[in-house]
């Protein structure tokens, strides 16, 4: 056989005619037969591709990038000859045509399928011997002489450059490879925030309930992470792994007023602590593959990272559990079955203490479903159930954060169930985030509505604590809307979370998470969402850091959920500009108002505090110096006005501030 042109043939009308018209056809030129036939189609991979000359018709198939490849046997007239060629995927059909010209006298004979091969001329060229070089695996391929990082090499410290350590190569045999990484993350925050004097005020001449509320904080971590797994590329799942990650911390904080840092007033205004955490430990095997798509399902025990929804609006930590977890129908959907028994929280670093329990348990059984409704829009469907057992605990400032310390002091059990609908994707330009829970349960004693039980004011005339069993019956409500347009991206936002307008109606009708972490309505940068703001004359917060929801809990870390809360409004509008490839500013404008006032005013025993909580306005810079996370810059600011009721609370109307250097490095 000798061909004449070029063996692969790209048919106009199989790269993307709308019309099914060809844009060119091609000629090949063949003096024998069997003749290959080649072609390009956009259609879907196993697309049927018919080829017909004059009667005789031969059928094959597209692959998945869209090629196709069929033998043609029979014998060929003289002369030029049209091969009409339809590509069918349902409904649709492309057509075009092969132009196969024959050279010589009288019509071509029909040869054997198994014919030998005849040295390639005109159109090829044999291939040297000297040109083929065998590789034992794709991992050690040599790049050609003006590969990039070989004309200019940029030190051992490039990120690109190959190593075994890394996980470039298998570090046994040709399946297991090991990698470490270490990551420097420092933190420098000033701030300023409402500060009672306490009893014992460190300016002498300090009258005023609140204080100096100037803060700074330095919280310094050095993690090592080492994952050893067994796979082969990144498209197919690891048959194991077994992955740990250790954090030792430091933390420092500085602020003007005693009995912050600890309630005894003699440790004065600062403190330094640090602390080893263990933030991963597991091991995690595949149990089946499911499809020859790599459809499969995976069991992983241990300390691990999990997020159950797109926003970590419920349960978003790394803690002690079993998760199993895959994909099925060609990756269209993925699900968890997760079930943790919490470990304690260091109180100053937020890292696990591995010697502890927590006596709490958190079941999340969550699925996934892309391209619902549309293509680029993913959907979820979630169930969390929560049992927070009743304990009593210190934490590590000396402080009692279990039971909350507000209302009668009473250790409770607190049994709920969340069950929620989220997604995240496109609706054609529009960018939409979304998000609907809704949580019902029993709390055995909620101390506020337990201190409502008292007779008198709120307990005034000291008589003893009642039966404060409340039922839960709240609800929370997410939603942005954004879209790109070239280099920046406008949004809009709202949230909402139910409040309690009634203390003692054992109705707890305020929402509260298990262990939130959103990043939503400007998230980190947000000085609502960033920092904790304690509830003056209490033992709780106002929110804590890291939540949108004004719970009134101890602490977020190790405290109780709380469902006789305020509740919130959030408004929010913000803009998100790409200033160069390496640098991002993220700017947020949040309004906040409380949904219900009632328990506020039941707490702090006064009247009449509005809803209006205040205006949130924050910006911050991402800077990515190498252009991938080798080393992140972020620096951010925020300014929050106080509203009506955040003055009533706080009796200062002055606005609140912070600033924030966070810096990344990864090796």
């Amino acid at each position: 056989m000798r061909i004449l042109l070029s063996g692969l043939i790209c048919v106009g009308a199989l790269v993307g005619s709308a019309t099914g018209q060809p844009r060119q056809d091609r000629t090949v030129v063949v003096d024998s037969v069997p003749v290959v036939l080649r072609g390009v189609t956009s259609l879907p991979a196993g697309s049927r591709v018919r080829v017909s000359i004059g009667q005789t018709t031969v059928e094959s198939r597209s692959d998945s990038l869209g090629r196709w490849e069929l033998l043609w046997v029979e014998p060929l007239p003289p002369g030029t000859t049209a091969a009409r060629v339809e590509v069918i995927a349902g409904d649709r059909v492309d057509r075009s045509e092969i132009l196969i010209r024959v050279e010589g006298e009288g019509r071509l004979p029909r040869r054997p399928i198994l014919y030998p091969r005849e040295e390639p001329v005109r159109g090829e060229r044999a291939i040297p011997e000297l040109e083929v070089e065998p590789f034992t695996d794709r991992w050690r391929i040599t790049p050609p002489d003006d590969y990039e990082l070989i004309v200019n090499p940029r030190g051992r410290w490039d990120p690109y450059n190959k190593h075994l350590l890394k996980g470039d190569f298998p570090i046994i045999g040709d399946e297991i490879f090991l990698s470490l990484t270490g990551i420097s993350d420092s933190l420098f925050e000033g701030r300023t925030v409402p500060t009672p004097s306490g009893v014992s005020a460190e300016n002498p001449g300090s009258v005023e309930f609140f204080g100096e509320g100037d803060q700074a904080f330095l919280n310094q971590n050095v993690v090592f992470t080492a994952d050893l797994f067994r796979g082969q590329t990144v498209f197919r799942p690891a048959e194991w792994r077994a992955r740990v990650t250790l954090i030792a911390n430091f933390n420092a904080l500085d602020v003007r007023e005693t009995g912050v840092v600890n309630p005894d007033v003699r440790r004065g205004s600062d403190r330094e602590d640090g602390q080893l955490g263990v933030q991963e430990l597991f091991y995690e095997r595949k149990l089946a593959d499911l499809s020859d798509r790599y459809d499969f399902v995976s069991l992983r025990v241990g300390i691990q990272q999990f997020n159950s929804d797109f926003r970590g609006f419920i349960f978003n930590d790394f803690n002690l559990g079993a998760r199993l977890f895959g994909n099925w129908d060609n990756n269209r959907y993925q699900y968890n079955l997760a079930v943790f028994d919490r470990l304690e929280k260091d109180t100053n670093s937020s890292l696990n203490v591995i010697t502890e329990r927590r006596h709490q348990q958190v079941a999340v059984a969550n699925i996934y479903r892309q391209d619902l409704f549309t293509f680029g829009y993913t959907g979820s469907a979630s169930i969390h159930y929560l049992r927070d057992e009743p304990t009593i605990f210190y934490d590590t400032n000396d402080i009692l954060v279990r039971p909350d310390p507000i209302g009668d002091f009473t250790p409770h059990e607190i049994e709920a169930v969340y069950l929620g609908l989220a997604g995240a994707g496109k609706f054609g330009r529009l960018n939409v985030d979304n998000a609907l829970y809704y949580v019902f349960g029993e709390d055995s004693h909620n101390p506020i509505a337990g201190q409502g039980e008292l007779e008198g004011p709120l307990g005034t005339d000291g008589a003893e604590p009642q039966s404060a069993e409340v039922d839960i019956s709240a609800l929370m409500a997410a939603l942005e809307l954004s879209f790109d347009r070239d280099w920046y991206r406008p949004k809009i936002a709202i949230f909402y979370a139910s409040g309690d307008d009634s203390i003692p109606d054992r109705d707890a009708t305020g929402f509260d998470a298990i262990f939130d972490n959103p990043n939503f309505a400007g998230g980190g940068f947000s000085f609502w969402n960033r920092l904790g703001i304690r509830l003056a004359g209490t033992g709780v917060g106002l929110v804590h850091r890291g939540s949108l929801l004004p719970d009134l809990s101890s602490s977020k870390d190790e405290g109780q959920p709380n469902f006789v809360n305020p509740g919130i409004r959030l408004v929010s509008a913000g803009l998100d500009v790409e200033v160069t490839q390496k640098a991002k500013m993220i700017s947020t404008i949040n309004a906040l108002w409380f949904d219900q006032t009632e328990v506020l005013e039941g707490v702090l025993f006064t009247s009449d505090i509005d809803r209006e909580i205040g205006l949130d306005i924050s910006s911050g810079v991402r800077y990515r110096p190498f252009l991938n996370n080798q080393m992140i810059v972020f620096v951010g600011g925020a300014v929050f006005v106080p509203g009506k009721g955040f003055e009533r609370i706080y009796e200062d109307g002055d606005p609140l501030w912070q600033l924030f250097t966070n810096v990344t490095l990864a090796f």
